[in-house]
């Protein structure tokens, strides 16, 4: 059998692998983008088999696919071609889409590739040969009846990107709250001296001090959330400009309502087709919220490798899990490598907003972005490193986590700054000499303050109670 087929598009022939399903104008687009070896994620190829499908149930619903106008097709012909929606859909032909994402602007080379994909499948499914010229499931007349790439490809992205933050992110976030929260609940009774600037501060418990990294979580799975919202607006339905040419009326209302019912993600049409062909605003939102979440992971994982830092020369206040050897050179040493992962994955994140706000300002112009495949494809890399990202750093790191409660106490005396309730008692001035007497002398306040007797025994005691300095208003 020959190595390739030939196939024809409207350009003339081109040579195409002779087993692959997909046609002419992906085999062109494989040829023009030789840039990056990097193929559209899967998650957004499986949005686009969704939204095939649910254009097709539409356009069936409607009498669209099956009516009188050209080439309408059988009932069973409709059912091979949702079949084949749902194998791309499924991730059953994922070996399909071998299109670099630097490619055409909108995506038009994705789009027919899954159309021909979807067509060619459709026939075999049938019975049909799917490499003879004829193809009585048309890629272009069936697969994208009532669509253009220009809102059928946003459409898959938003879509991608919903179901990865649902089914993905937010679980992770919600596992990695639930573990800080338990440790903030195990921890409660642990005193430990608080920083500021890196510098010794008053004392807080240690529970406290994990109850504000849930809380960080806690407010991330709200922006996690937010940022979902922000791609529910579908295109679909807008055709070419934001018109809705070629289209039934009643097209994208029931596309969304296929989407919303079948992915359980309340999906809605574009309040205005205009703004939603021409702009990507909701994506460039969406990232925003991922970034702040970045931000936050990324502190997170900073507080806890520093507070792990040691084991004789540091912080130690919590004991990390060993991981991996940490030196090709010094034996014994253990590294934070799971803050050091996290950190990195934040990183990339930070960075991959300003790709997502440069292609949001100024790719789109007048009625269509065209910077919309990297932008699909950085979102969902954003959303699947920091979903890894929290679900690697809650196994091999916080659940395995201890509090080092001797080191935690030992710090407490002899911090400086224990002076600071001592304020109401002598006032700032004098509290500040004491503090600077006790750093020289090297004594303690409690110490300092006893020799200089100018504070009652009693009261004394009860200001430099560091369980009571962790709860001041009770």
């Amino acid at each position: 059998m020959s190595e390739f087929r030939v196939e024809k598009d409207s350009m003339g022939e081109v040579q195409v692998p002779a087993n692959a399903y997909y046609s002419a104008q992906t085999q062109r687009a494989v040829e023009n983008f030789p840039i990056s070896g990097w193929t559209l994620p899967p998650a957004l190829v499986h949005a686009m088999g969704w939204v095939k499908y649910a254009c097709a149930i539409a356009n069936r619903d409607l009498g669209k696919l099956t009516g009188t106008g050209k080439n309408p097709l059988s009932d069973a012909q409709v059912k091979a071609l949702l079949d084949a929606c749902i194998e791309v859909r499924e991730g059953k032909m994922d070996g399909e889409f071998p299109i670099d994402v630097f490619q055409t602007g909108s995506g038009t080379s994705s789009n027919m590739n899954v159309n021909e994909v979807i067509s060619n499948r459709a026939i075999e499914i049938i019975g049909g040969d799917r490499l003879a010229a004829a193809k009585p499931i048309h890629p272009n007349d069936h697969v994208n009846m009532g669509q253009s790439t220009n809102d059928t490809f946003p459409t898959a992205i938003h879509v991608a990107v919903a179901m990865q933050i649902k089914s993905n992110l937010i679980p992770a976030l919600t596992k990695l709250h639930g573990a800080l929260d338990e440790k903030a609940k195990a921890w409660d009774k642990i005193i430990k001296i608080g920083r500021t600037h890196l510098m010794d501060a008053t004392p807080l418990r240690l529970g406290q001090e994990f109850g504000g990294f849930a809380r960080q979580i806690a407010l991330s799975i709200k922006r996690a959330e937010i940022a979902l919202e922000s791609v529910l607006e579908l295109p679909v339905g807008g055709t070419a400009v934001g018109t809705g040419i070629n289209t039934h009326p009643q097209f994208s209302e029931k596309v969304c309502a296929a989407l919303a019912e079948g992915l359980d993600i309340p999906f809605i049409e574009a309040v205005d087709h205009f703004e939603a062909n021409a702009n990507r605003d909701g994506l460039v939102q969406c990232h925003g919220e991922l970034k702040t979440i970045a931000t936050t992971l990324f502190g997170l994982a900073n507080s806890i490798r520093w507070l792990g830092s040691g084991p004789r020369c540091g912080f130690f206040e919590v004991i990390l899990p060993d991981r991996q050897p940490g030196s090709s050179i010094m034996p014994g040493k253990v590294n934070p490598v799971m803050s050091e992962s996290m950190m990195q994955a934040s990183a990339k994140v930070v960075g991959n907003d300003g790709c997502m706000s440069l292609c949001g300002a100024a790719g789109g112009n007048f009625q269509l972005n065209i910077m919309m495949p990297i932008m699909g494809h950085t979102a969902l890399e954003s959303i699947h490193l920091l979903a890894n990202s929290c679900n690697a750093f809650v196994d091999f790191c916080i659940d395995g986590l201890e509090a080092n409660e001797e080191k935690c106490n030992a710090a407490v005396e002899q911090s400086l700054s224990m002076c600071t309730s001592l304020n109401p008692l002598i006032g700032y001035d004098k509290a500040a000499k004491m503090a600077k007497d006790a750093f020289k002398s090297g004594k303690t306040i409690r110490e300092l303050a006893e020799e200089q007797g100018e504070i009652e025994p009693g009261e004394l005691k009860d200001a430099l109670d560091p369980w009571k300095m962790t709860f001041p208003h009770e």
